[in-house]
């Protein structure tokens, strides 16, 4: 008889997660990749935009390895690693102030109760002004990898930018193979406010809500002079996150997420898809 695996899902503004504390490695890090695409699947599975196996770490309080829906292992996921924080922490595997370890590097995150403010990695390959024609319109994107690859793509309506079209044009686009790119479409409201939508690679489709992208969209659009830290993200999913950083020649430093990393429920994989 396979011994019950407890898991917790968890979403932060909307994107959703299964969480398992695996430092007894009751899931094999080659079971991962197939127990993702089953458990994730909507409908058939638990249903989540990513599945987060949470183990031991000699670096940090513990190390994570994280799914997206289709099987493929992501560097970062800045909604993902709040939900890990606050998990972590519910857990007791860590303090409120706690770090752990990703693809990406060794994160940082601070826990108050629901709210988790999380360091992420150093923005790097910035490119900007890109051209590009989706055949029928000619977009401008700006890329910028904040612990997975963005492009981020600037309009003034963003209730009828074609989401999942575009932004899978984009995503397999040569100009950013070999591992392509998730997709950000940004209104600017003001200063310190600008409204999103994402196509994520991974989950093949626009999810309601991305950290990553969040923290891509406020960058971009601070290195255009159309916004100011601390930035104001509303998700597609009406949630709201807080983008915190510094500039200073073009580049970005003390760079932090911070919002809401919500427990739905606590359950037991017991089943026929466990």
């Amino acid at each position: 008889m396979k011994k019950p695996i407890h898991f917790i899902k968890m979403h932060g503004s909307g994107n959703d997660f299964i969480l398992i504390d695996n430092r007894d490695k009751l899931i094999p890090y080659s079971d991962a990749p197939y127990k993702a695409r089953r458990l994730c699947k909507r409908h058939f599975g638990i249903g989540a935009d990513g599945f987060i196996l949470i183990e031991d770490s000699e670096k940090a309080d513990f190390k994570w390895h994280f799914f997206n829906a289709d099987g493929s292992e992501a560097e970062m996921c800045g909604n993902g690693g709040r939900c890990a924080a606050r998990f972590a922490f519910m857990q007791n595997i860590c303090q409120e102030k706690l770090s752990f370890e990703t693809l990406a590097g060794i994160i940082r995150a601070e826990v108050k109760d629901k709210l988790v403010k999380l360091e992420m990695t150093p923005p790097s390959d910035l490119r900007m002004d890109i051209n590009f024609s989706t055949g029928l319109e000619d977009l401008v994107i700006d890329f910028i990898n904040t612990g997975v690859p963005h492009a981020v793509v600037l309009t003034d309506d963003l209730d009828h930018v074609p989401v999942f079209e575009w932004g899978r044009l984009i995503r397999y686009h040569d100009l950013f193979a070999p591992d392509g790119t998730n997709v950000n479409f940004v209104q600017v409201k003001n200063e310190h406010h600008i409204l999103i939508r994402t196509y994520e690679r991974g989950v093949e489709d626009e999810t309601l809500a991305c950290g990553t992208g969040a923290v891509a969209s406020a960058l971009i659009t601070a290195l255009k002079g159309l916004t100011k830290s601390p930035v104001k993200v509303t998700t597609w999913g009406n949630e709201e996150l807080t983008i915190y950083f510094e500039i200073k020649d073009n580049k970005f430093y003390d760079v932090f997420l911070e919002g809401n990393a919500v427990h739905v429920y606590t359950g037991i994989l017991d089943g026929d898809i466990s």
